[in-house]
Formats: structure tokens, C-alpha cells, sequence
């Protein structure tokens, strides 16, 4: 894995340099086309300064050397192409390379991901889970089991014993005596109620009162 990283940052190194190596000749080609084209315009004018002296045969050598220049001008444009033409390739053979790169160290994730988390792993978690689970049901099951004096208890004798007991209060129940409604209430007729009179006191009543007194002495 490390010499897969250092071989990507060599490679990436490598194609960072290259690329300024060809800008800085496409540069150096430029400067030199610039230079060959005054020259070869300083030419034409000397030709025409030559044309006017009636100097033919010198206006001639200015326009051999023009040409001379022009095939130079010429020679360095395709040079230009070139370099220009290898600066393409070389990005989309980075970018392809990069790209490439990318989608390995995807997969060789992937892979390390499925690895870690095969069928056979799962399937093992899985079975652990169960067995676990099986477990605390047992468990489970173990506490609530009634121990000591209470598992001696037998269920059908105390179903028994609840059902007498349910019987007898059903029989207390019927046994006992049906309650009276309650009196409906006098209505009294509305209207202006009369004071009665008090009745007075007779004889017999004083007699009965002092026989009662006696009778509490």
C-alpha cells in the first residue's frame, strides 16, 4: 500500500514537471517566432530602401534572408503544435491516470469492506445473536420458576378452594333479604301555611308527667 502511494506521488511528480518543462519551451519558442518576425520585417524595409538605391542585388539578399526567417517562423510554429499536442496528451493521460487511481482505491475499499463483513461473518453474528437470545430466555424462564415452600403448592387444589369460595359467596348473596323501597316523599300542596295553635296543657297531662318523674326517682 505505501509503495502504491509514494509510485502515485512519483508518477503525479513526474507529470507536474513535464508539463512546466514544455510550458517553458513553448515560451522559449514563442520568444524565438517574435524575434525571427522583426527580423524578418527589418528585411522587407531594407529591401525597399535598397529597391529605391537601384540596388538590386542587394534588395535580393534582404529578401533571401526574409525568406530564410519566414522558414525558421515556420519550423517553430510546428514546434509549437507539437508541444502543444504532447501537453494534451500528457493532462488526459493525468487525468486518465488520476481517475484510474480514484476508482482502485474505491474498489480496494470495497473489497477491505466486504471482507470485514463476508457472508461467513454474518452468519456467525446471526447464530451468536440467537444463541443469546436463547440464553436469556432460560434465563428468564429459571427465575420465574417458584421456589421453597411455594412450589409445594398444588395448582388444582387451589383452583378447588377459589371455586368454594366463589360458591358460597353466590349462595351469601342470595340468602340475603330484599330491601324495601324507600317511602315516596308527601307532597305538600303549595299555599299560604296557618299557624295551629298550641294545644294547653290538661290535668291528666300534669298527672302523667308526675308519674313519670316518680317512676325515674
Amino acid at each position: 500500500m505505501l509503495n502504491r502511494l509514494f509510485g502515485k506521488s512519483k508518477q503525479e511528480t513526474n507529470a507536474l514537471s513535464t508539463l512546466d518543462k514544455l510550458n517553458e519551451t513553448l515560451e522559449m519558442l514563442e520568444k524565438k517566432e517574435k524575434v525571427l518576425l522583426k527580423k524578418a520585417a527589418a528585411e522587407v524595409e531594407r529591401a525597399k530602401e535598397f529597391t529605391r538605391a537601384k540596388n538590386k542585388r542587394a534588395a535580393i539578399q534582404c529578401l533571401k534572408r526574409k525568406r530564410l526567417y519566414e522558414q525558421q517562423i515556420e519550423q517553430l510554429g510546428n514546434f509549437q503544435l507539437r508541444i502543444h499536442d504532447q501537453m494534451i496528451l500528457l493532462e488526459g493521460a493525468k487525468a486518465t491516470t488520476e481517475t484510474v487511481d480514484a476508482l482502485r482505491t474505491g474498489a480496494a475499499a470495497m473489497k477491505a469492506m466486504q471482507k470485514a463483513t463476508n457472508i461467513d461473518d454474518v452468519d456467525k453474528t446471526m447464530d451468536e445473536i440467537n444463541e443469546q437470545t436463547e440464553n436469556m430466555k432460560q434465563i428468564q424462564e429459571a427465575l420465574s420458576t417458584p421456589i421453597g415452600a411455594s412450589a409445594d403448592f398444588d395448582e388444582d387444589e387451589l383452583e378447588a378452594e377459589l371455586e368454594e369460595l366463589e360458591g358460597a359467596e353466590l349462595e351469601e348473596e342470595l340468602l340475603k333479604p330484599a330491601t324495601t323501597a324507600p317511602a315516596a316523599p308527601v307532597q305538600v300542596p303549595a299555599g299560604p301555611q296557618r299557624n295551629r295553635p298550641t294545644p294547653k296543657p290538661t290535668a291528666e297531662d300534669d298527672e302523667l308527667a308526675a308519674l313519670q318523674a316518680e317512676m325515674a326517682l
